[in-house]
């Protein structure tokens, strides 16, 4: 099916399931932190991109191998860099709830993503149209971060949350921090993707789809950012002496783990498939519909998990007008894609 309303509804399952993938995390309350990553990791970004690659693309593993050394070095290089921004959104999850990481990393990554391509590839065009809404787009999602930002403070104002031990805010500040470095490590997979093209190249080649051949990208560099994670996850189960809780919980933890990479590989493979059916209209259209269906699916579980129980209606105020300046930036981001495909 190549209608384009099949393209977006692949597009918002995508976002659905990326909105998800944190949720099972929230139902293994007998592991730790790094106990539900680890299992995550191993099976959403090691097993999962290579079992997706294998299934779409045919010989994925020859077309890595005909790859240029330019293509593979991106690919792995930028993946590990997102890897870093992996582990810092799982602990700006733990820290801040789904509703707030979400929001925070996911407007600063809409934002790195549409510029920092520009200026190392094209910096001529920070003039041109494109450019200057580009800029436009990056001021509004400041404005939107400030405004998350004010709605996390009053939001633990109002449940007095660690007052006592940290004092007031600095709890949130610590995991607002967090959060930000995410935001600007996390775009290192768009960045794997646009300077890892030539692996898609010969991917197609070799009889893959336009619409399924990122996949051998998505390989290499989700795997390299899975060793990162995994590293993490380790030092932490020595440090903490935790490596005993996976005997807790029962068998269901490890399939809810397991869930957890299933969801977030799944979200960016449907992603990527849509946004291909879509051809030309893809980045003006399938981006900003992914990063706000997300967004929305997010902060709808956290509604249902109870996150702003208690944060009272200033906080929650806050941060509907946040959301809605985030959506604004993020249709920004589209619509400079559009002025891009216009031009010369």
């Amino acid at each position: 099916m190549d209608s384009p309303i099949y393209a977006f509804l692949l597009v918002i399952l995508g976002g659905i399931l990326q909105g998800s993938f944190i949720l099972p995390m929230k139902l293994t309350p007998e592991w730790k932190w790094e106990n539900t990553w680890l299992v995550y990791s191993v099976a959403g970004l090691v097993i999962a991109p290579w079992v997706f690659a294998v299934l779409t693309v045919p010989q994925p593993l020859q077309a890595l191998a005909q790859s240029d050394t330019r293509s593979l070095l991106a690919a792995t290089v930028f993946g590990a860099g997102w890897g870093i921004g992996s582990v810092l959104f799982g602990l700006g999850v733990a820290r801040v709830g789904a509703s707030l990481a979400f929001a925070i990393i996911l407007g600063m990554t809409s934002a790195i993503g549409a510029l920092a391509p520009m200026l190392i590839l094209h910096p001529e065009d920070l003039s041109s149209p494109q450019g200057r809404m580009v800029l436009v787009g990056m001021v509004i999602v400041l404005v939107g971060i400030t405004l998350v930002a004010q709605a996390g403070r009053f939001k633990e104002a109002a449940l007095k949350s660690d007052a006592a031990s940290t004092g007031p805010g600095q709890a949130f500040l610590g995991g607002l921090i967090i959060c930000l470095l995410s935001g600007i490590t996390s775009p290192m997979l768009n960045f794997a993707l646009a300077f890892g093209a030539g692996i898609a190249r010969h991917a197609e080649e070799l009889g893959a789809t336009a619409a399924s051949a990122n996949n051998a990208i998505w390989a290499p560099a989700v795997t390299a950012g899975a060793v990162v994670n995994i590293l993490y996850c380790v030092w932490l189960l020595v440090r903490n002496r935790t490596a005993g809780h996976f005997a807790k919980g029962g068998w269901l933890y490890w399939p809810l783990a397991a869930a957890m990479g299933a969801m977030w590989m799944g979200g960016i493979v449907s992603y990527g498939m849509g946004a291909a059916r879509l051809g030309r209209l893809g980045a003006s259209l399938g981006w900003p519909l992914f990063m706000s269906t997300i967004i929305v699916t997010a902060n709808f579980w956290g509604w249902v998990t109870k996150e702003w129980k208690g944060a009272g209606s200033k906080a929650v105020k806050w941060m509907l007008a946040s959301l809605f300046v985030l959506f604004i930036a993020i249709s920004i981001f589209g619509y400079s894609s559009t002025l891009q495909q216009a031009g010369p």
